[in-house]
């Protein structure tokens, strides 16, 4: 499986419409048996997913690394990670697409899921997953009464099996983080409105940067800029989910002295305007 050098931006698969229910659930073969068990490189800019497998298998590329797949696997794929899949004919199993905002109001920050489930991760022996799986596959395909409800409940249960499996294998040393990991992530949190550039980090960390840089990306993939514009982007999302900020404040908020600086950047993160987004978080 090869990268392609341009990276389509996604809300659902191949769809460019918003999410249109609480969550997606369908089965991985529903799918990919329309594209020949294969999808290529591409992200969701608001979209976090959960993959498991039942039975068969494949490859997953994440952020341009492959990964096997096989029975018992499970894939966390958060918001904006590149990847692809290339499935042998035949694969069962669940694809879970849950919106940004429904994350943001099922985590709480003190309980600590979100550090599991922030960064891609391909686990095997997730097979304890299933029940909740298939619990929120059949109720997505059901119609009864206060279906919104439980799929909002379900989708909670997953993720928290999901970061307990992810957290499990840490502690049972398969990718645990370098201690200089923990301390960035504790530096962004507490200073993600500032925009340090990764040099300044890197000094705060009494580190190089390209140590820093090596570092983060075995830990996650990703570059230290890339955590960084994560952590703002989806503050931005939170301040304009769930206060009445104009766009203007949001922006002075998160260390941009140009609105247009952030106006750009968020839209080129989530595929529409501050201004568009916040009116399709509104609308009924």
């Amino acid at each position: 499986m090869t990268q392609q050098a341009g990276i389509s931006s996604y809300n659902l698969f191949g769809e460019t419409a918003d999410l249109a229910d609480v969550v997606h659930c369908e089965t991985i073969a529903a799918r990919s048996i329309l594209h020949d068990w294969q999808l290529s490189p591409h992200r969701h800019a608001r979209l976090h997913q959960v993959l498991l497998l039942s039975s068969g298998g494949g490859v997953a590329l994440v952020e341009g690394r492959e990964r096997a797949l096989g029975p018992e696997v499970v894939v966390n794929m958060p918001a904006g990670s590149v990847h692809g899949f290339r499935f042998d004919p035949g694969t069962e199993g669940w694809v879970l697409t849950l919106p940004s905002e429904l994350l943001d109001q099922i985590l709480r920050p003190a309980e600590g899921l979100w550090a599991e489930l922030k960064h891609p991760r391909v686990a095997q022996s997730a097979g304890a997953l299933a029940g909740a799986m298939q619990d929120i596959f059949t109720e997505y395909q059901g119609r009864s009464f206060a279906r919104a409800q439980m799929l909002r409940m379900l989708a909670g249960q997953v993720l928290a099996l999901v970061a307990r499996h992810l957290s499990g294998q840490a502690r049972a040393g398969h990718g645990a983080a370098h201690p200089l990991f923990r301390r960035l992530e504790a530096l962004i949190e507490a200073r993600f409105t500032e925009r340090l550039p990764v040099a300044e980090v890197a000094r705060a960390l009494a580190v190089s940067p390209q140590h820093l840089s090596r570092i983060t990306r075995e830990a996650t993939g990703q570059p230290v800029s890339a955590l960084i514009a994560a952590r703002s982007h989806r503050e931005a999302r939170r301040l304009l989910t769930y206060t009445n900020l104009p766009v203007q404040q949001v922006a002075f908020r998160l260390g941009y002295a140009d609105p247009a600086h952030f106006s750009r950047a968020f839209t080129r993160e989530a595929g529409v305007s501050p201004r568009a987004f916040r009116a399709a978080m509104e609308a009924p």
